[in-house]
């Protein structure tokens, strides 16, 4: 996220101790909940960042950016149009807004293997009256023939929503109810945000779910928002049988950093390279936070 308090600080430093396990990823996807509408640069509640804040996520090791979440409207059709050209430039694809749009889901090619991204949100803050057509929303018609378009091209169907109620540690019955319908529909996994909050996993007929990853960088401070996952997906296909399988997901306790309280600006660490370091803090009570919002989470989620 780009909340106003991060505009007055060097977005270039946000992810940076994140590089390294990004580097790792063939494929490092993040969900971009915020436009790229150009000035004046606003945060909470209709947001638009500078577009050099995309080159630094992408320069920290991010390959695939999801804008089906519901403040991809905050400026309206012409924040979103403006967006996705931002995206097009920076990719130098030279696709338009239609051809964009029309790529859902997206189909990445990593290493001789075809993912399918499969992106969708509840809504958006304009409201069901107000929405506009081409974001993907969760719609059954329609996801159901996304769902058939990524069987039908790719060898992984990764589903990714935006779903589910803010701030609340656990699923509630319609994530479920999405979940086991979109294993139906042949979801190889399903990773969600929204909450703000890291959720419980769960896996449905062997497909993995995490049901919210929380946030990766935000100005928020209320209880449990700044602790997120990282989540790794390992892929395998054996190219003679056919045969195919998502291992155990890799989940990485990641913590968002505010200004003086480990560094003098935004950055996010990866917990398990901080435990033991308290002394590195400048603040050290926030490196207790850090701990005590670990364990509460790891109670609630039952994730270790």
């Amino acid at each position: 996220m780009m909340h106003s308090r991060q505009l007055q600080y060097d977005h270039s430093l946000f992810l940076e101790d994140l590089k390294p396990l990004l580097s790792e990823a063939d494929l490092a996807i993040a969900n971009a909940e915020f436009t790229l509408a150009g000035p004046p640069f606003t945060g909470y509640p209709a947001f638009s960042a500078p577009d050099g804040y995309l080159s630094s996520i992408m320069d920290a090791g991010v390959d695939v950016l999801l804008t089906a979440n519901n403040h991809i409207l905050d400026k309206g059709t012409e924040g979103l149009e403006r967006t996705v050209k931002q995206y097009g430039r920076f990719a130098g694809s030279g696709l338009d807004e239609d051809q964009y749009l029309q790529n859902n889901p997206l189909i990445v090619p990593v290493k001789g293997i075809r993912i399918a991204l499969v992106n969708f949100t509840y809504g958006t803050n304009l409201g069901a009256s107000r929405e506009y057509p081409k974001v993907s929303r969760m719609n059954k018609d329609e996801i159901a023939r996304q769902m058939g378009r990524a069987r039908d091209k790719a060898d992984f169907v990764i589903v990714l929503p935006h779903w589910g109620e803010e701030y609340v540690l656990k699923h509630n019955a319609s994530q479920q109810e999405w979940a086991e319908w979109l294993v139906e529909q042949g979801a190889d996994a399903i990773i969600g945000a929204h909450p703000h909050v890291v959720q419980d996993t769960t896996h449905i007929k062997g497909v993995p779910v995490v049901y919210s990853l929380g946030n990766a960088v935000s100005n928020m401070s209320a209880t449990n928002t700044r602790l997120e996952l990282a989540a790794v997906l390992r892929l395998v296909m054996h190219k003679g049988s056919g045969e195919k399988s998502v291992l155990e997901p890799q989940l990485h306790f990641l913590w968002c950093t505010l200004p003086g309280k480990k560094t003098d600006g935004f950055r996010t660490v990866v917990v398990a390279d901080q435990l033991g370091r308290r002394d590195d803090w400048l603040d050290k009570s926030d490196y207790d936070n850090m701990t005590e919002t670990l364990e509460r989470v790891r109670v609630v989620t039952g994730i270790e």
